[in-house]
């Protein structure tokens, strides 16, 4: 570890923190209708849309009817982003002429980009089309994130209306949210990035001479494709000059601001923001990685302005500071320090040559180890999943850094809007917990938390590692699980562990050693993601709709604040007792279990 390093993390809490107020405070305007700056540009736009659609944002809904639109919105969006990956070879904005993309993939790849997990089986760049970039998955960048915000909200309006049936209307909160947030924040965010040399074009992908040419040698083949032997029956081989290199280009910053803005993490390249056309210089990675919390942070403020307490979203806001610091600094440290086999096995010069720079495997030297330790700490914390540096590749206390931080349910910021109502499920469990122990009946902001909401928040938090842990097993004892691992042992467990985490905590970041472009891999993880997505969504709009129709308490001598250091301890007690709880003994034999083999004389 290194003062550079420190001061970049540093400077990115720091920024990161400057901007919670502002942002918060307007999307706060804009749930509660108040007028914002940009009312009249983007006002006719959305009530055209209104018209256009045949909505009526006068009428609100009781929260089975806003389940019942999410999940309609979500189901058209996922058959119609299946059906443009299966088409995509007939359809325009091809100009590299990929075809159909196999069943199972466009089956994993739409419930993925429609739950907002963006796992990706596949090479963007030798996999699909302009057309199914920008109309299939970066339309689901916006809607996926913006249906997450939606739901937050609509559980805000339960703590914060009495006696009432209604949480709000789902089409409008799609809309504000799309038009007054995500719009005109990618669009700048987009405008700073072509700046930096991002690409963003149309153009077919581009033939360029290669500086130094290279030669090779390759099979003869026959017409068949065969390879030719002579008579002694070798293989006769022909030498080949590299001298031209094919480079992917295409529209990649309009697709990677939301991209990182709407915690979806799903790249243009195969890469992904270690792609230099992904992230090409300082600002870019900077900007990146801000942008993964910017929003999920801001929200805090947003629900404490809402409540009409902002000391009840610092309080949040300071949980999930606390957790992602301590992650940050544990993989900091871990990768820092490199692999102390190389010095065992005697390789000594290597040793003295590395240890300043630590774990480099997987690494873009551009950014080095504090970078790539800060982004895969809050890709992971966040349910956004894009990486600038190999996760496999991380030393075993620096991957299980990565995994902890999924597994917690990715509440330390989370995704946008799923994050914080992940973390209000949690807050409840404290809530009623506390109450049973000081004997009094719990309550949050003035709502009485009861039985009903309880069996909610139970599911809401049991249902992914649920789903996680069976489909891992699953995997492990099937041989089409198997047979994608590359490398065997304990890593090999950590590599399908994180595989059913990232997809089941809709995060979609990956220990890319497992092969998991597989019929297999592709089902199991559709249906993790589907469990891990709506799940939590559906508990999470029956707990608003109950909330919405109680009553208020009065404040008394006898409230537990939930604004107090005391209980932010408390809270983040629940959240990490929970997660051991649940994926310690999983854990136990895989990454730590490696970094016992790791350290051992």
């Amino acid at each position: 570890m290194t003062p550079s390093g420190f001061i970049q993390i540093g400077l990115y809490l720091v920024v990161l923190a400057l901007l919670v107020k502002p942002l918060g405070s307007y999307m706060a305007r804009v749930y509660e209708g108040q007028s914002t700056p940009l009312d009249r540009v983007l006002g006719p736009v959305e009530r055209l849309s209104y018209r256009l659609f045949g909505i009526r944002p006068e009428e609100e809904m009781d929260w089975k009817i806003y389940t019942v639109a999410v999940l309609l919105f979500s189901v058209i969006g996922a058959v119609t982003l299946y059906a443009l990956q299966r088409l995509q070879g007939m359809l325009p904005l091809n100009p590299q002429g990929l075809g159909a993309v196999s069943s199972d993939s466009s089956f994993n790849t739409a419930i993925s980009f429609t739950t907002n997990t963006n796992w990706q089986g596949y090479s963007g760049e030798v996999t699909m089309s302009y057309l199914t970039q920008m109309v299939g998955l970066t339309f689901h960048n916006f809607v996926s994130a913006a249906a997450g915000m939606a739901v937050l909200v609509a559980l805000i309006r339960g703590l914060v209306r009495r006696n009432a049936q209604t949480i709000g209307n789902f089409w409008v909160d799609l809309t504000r949210t799309t038009l007054y947030i995500l719009l005109p924040m990618s669009f700048v965010l987009a405008l700073i990035l072509v700046s930096q040399g991002m690409v963003q074009t149309l153009s077919p992908y581009q033939t360029v001479s290669i500086v130094q040419p290279i030669q090779y040698d390759q099979p003869k083949l026959d017409a068949n494709g065969s390879p030719i032997k002579d008579a002694n029956g070798k293989i006769v081989t022909e030498s080949i000059t590299l001298t031209e290199q094919v480079i992917a280009v295409g529209p990649t910053a309009s697709q990677i601001a939301i991209k990182q803005l709407g915690t979806n993490g799903g790249g243009f390249f195969n890469t992904n923001s270690a792609h230099p056309f992904e992230n090409p210089t300082p600002l870019t990675n900077f900007l990146e990685s801000l942008s993964i919390l910017l929003i999920a942070g801001a929200l805090c403020y947003t629900f404490g302005k809402m409540v009409g307490d902002t000391r009840q979203g610092w309080a949040l806001l300071a949980a999930m500071f606390f957790i992602v610091i301590i992650g940050i600094f544990v993989a900091y440290s871990s990768e820092a320090a490199g692999n102390p086999r190389i010095a065992v096995l005697g390789v000594n010069q290597i040793a003295s040559d590395t240890s300043p720079g630590g774990n480099m495997e997987g690494k873009e030297v551009r950014f080095g180890v504090a970078n790539s330790a800060l982004w895969a700490t809050v890709t992971t914390a966040a349910s956004n999943g894009s990486v600038n540096s190999m996760h496999d590749s991380y030393t075993p206390l620096g991957g299980l850094v990565s995994l902890v931080m999924m597994q917690l349910g990715e509440v330390i910021f989370g995704g946008v809007g799923s994050g914080l109502y992940g973390m209000l499920i949690f807050l409840i469990i404290a809530v009623f917990v506390a109450g049973l122990m000081v004997g009094r009946t719990p309550e949050y902001l003035g709502k009485k938390i009861e039985a009903y909401e309880m069996k909610m928040a139970s599911i809401g938090i049991l249902i992914m590692p649920l789903v996680v842990l069976l489909l891992t097993a699953i995997a492990v004892v099937n041989q089409d699980g198997l047979a994608s691992i590359w490398n065997p042992g304990a890593h090999g467990f950590s590599e399908i562990l994180y595989a059913f985490t990232s997809q089941g905590n809709n995060n979609g970041s990956a220990f890319a050693g497992l092969s998991a472009n597989t019929p297999f891999y592709n089902t199991a993880g559709g249906i993790a993601m589907l469990f891990g997505r709506f799940w939590i969504k559906i508990p999470v709009l029956a707990i608003a709709g109950a909330l919405a129709r109680k009553k208020k308490i009065p404040v008394s001598a006898g409230t537990l604040p939930t604004h107090t250091p005391l209980f932010v301890g408390w809270l983040l007690a629940v959240v990490l007792i929970v997660g051991a709880l649940v994926f310690f003994p999983a854990d136990s034999l895989g990454p730590i279990v490696e970094h016992l083999h790791l350290i051992a004389p």
